[in-house]
């Protein structure tokens, strides 16, 4: 609700910190069109509300599951992805042409010192993309859930915690030309993340994730009406 430059000093008055590490890559030459693509792991559903707080700058962030209160009450500009890569290819493409983003690969939040598989889509929509390391901190309320109707009350939650905390690390861009593939780049980005934060990378998935977690590959069914 308030202007961005007031929203630090408030966020301070309310116990929010947020601690920045390494200096964000330049933006991006003449020679380059549009923005820079931000690459980071997922622990909140407030990774990229963090980065944009470091950056001093609104971005766009795209995800894979997105509730309404969280669209409603999110100060940057969110796009929900369909998970169909075509699809999702060109949607992150339009956005990139507008302006910086931010896409967290692994599909859903882990707040275990893992990192989940990274989805090679975003090596394909850059020539570099920088890699974001990100954690928080929580002493009473976990930022997380597995059930789909308590999802959009994570941001509350973790901001119900006494003193929470972000820290958001910025890394060395990581190149996605040359004769590396995709899924190479993928895999090399988490290795970076994963090596910044002292977590482990794994080869789970999402839904690796949901069924062991809750049973379920983390989807709804919904109920069609005639």
């Amino acid at each position: 609700i308030l202007p961005r430059r007031m929203t630090g000093v408030a966020a301070a008055l309310a116990g929010v910190r947020v601690r920045v590490t390494g200096a964000p890559t330049s933006a991006v030459d003449g020679a380059t069109a549009g923005g820079r693509l931000y690459v980071c792991n997922h622990r909140t559903l407030l990774d990229a509300i963090a980065i944009s707080s470091a950056l001093g700058k609104s971005v766009f962030a795209v995800t894979y599951s997105l509730g309404r209160l969280s669209e409603l009450i999110s100060p940057i500009p969110l796009l929900r992805l369909t998970r169909g890569r075509e699809e999702d290819r060109r949607r992150m493409a339009l956005l990139l042409a507008r302006g910086d983003v931010v896409v967290s690969p692994e599909g859903t939040t882990c707040r275990e010192p893992y990192l989940l598989r990274f989805s090679p889509l975003f090596a394909e929509l850059a020539d570099e993309v920088s890699p974001v390391a990100v954690d928080e901190r929580s002493t009473m309320f976990y930022g997380t859930s597995t059930s789909p109707i308590d999802k959009c009350f994570d941001s509350v939650y973790f901001l119900m915690n006494p003193r929470p905390e972000y820290s958001v690390h910025f890394l060395k861009p990581v190149p996605t030309g040359g004769q590396n593939s995709s899924i190479e780049v993928a895999n090399q980005v988490q290795r970076v993340l994963a090596d910044a934060l002292g977590f482990t990378p794994t080869a789970l998935t999402r839904k690796d994730k949901y069924m062991l977690l809750a049973g379920n590959e983390g989807t709804v069914a919904t109920k069609k009406s005639n």
